[in-house]
């Protein structure tokens, strides 16, 4: 691994524009616009396009395993909230490092708390995944 492929920043993963929807829209309109986005979450902005939250469709699988109708629930209700985040220029293995300790899929990129973007695990590369897997393996052996 080169050192500029390790500093790469997050903002050359981004593939996407992002996809944003207001705290009052329902469960049922982010997966409509999941499924024709073929995106797997939707990030939630409030009324100054701020970002507020989060939601996947983990959530969404969630919700229709709890008897929920997707038609009654809003985003407000069933987002994650102040999901972690990063800045456009911190480097792109931070992402995959942040997916991996917290657990999840999707890192929101925002600047000055507006959204610019979202990477998802799949966004990366063999050799950044190659990467955390040979740094994950050398602190295990710690």
């Amino acid at each position: 691994m080169t050192y500029l492929q390790e500093a790469r920043p997050i903002a050359k993963v981004i593939r996407h524009k992002p996809v944003t929807l207001p705290l009052d829209a329902t469960v049922q309109e982010a997966c409509a616009r999941m499924h024709h986005e073929r995106i797997g979450a939707i990030m939630v902005v409030g009324a100054d396009d701020q970002l507020v939250g989060i939601f996947t469709g983990r959530v969404a699988v969630s919700l229709l395993g709890l008897g929920k109708n997707p038609a009654h629930a809003s985003l407000r209700d069933v987002m994650t909230a102040n999901p972690s985040c990063m800045q456009p220029e911190h480097p792109a293995i931070h992402a995959l490092r942040l997916m991996q300790d917290g657990g999840f899929r999707h890192v929101p990129i925002v600047d000055c708390g507006q959204v610019v973007g979202l990477v998802s695990h799949g966004d990366f590369r063999h050799h950044d995944l190659a990467r955390l897997d040979e740094e994950t393996g050398y602190w295990e052996r710690l």
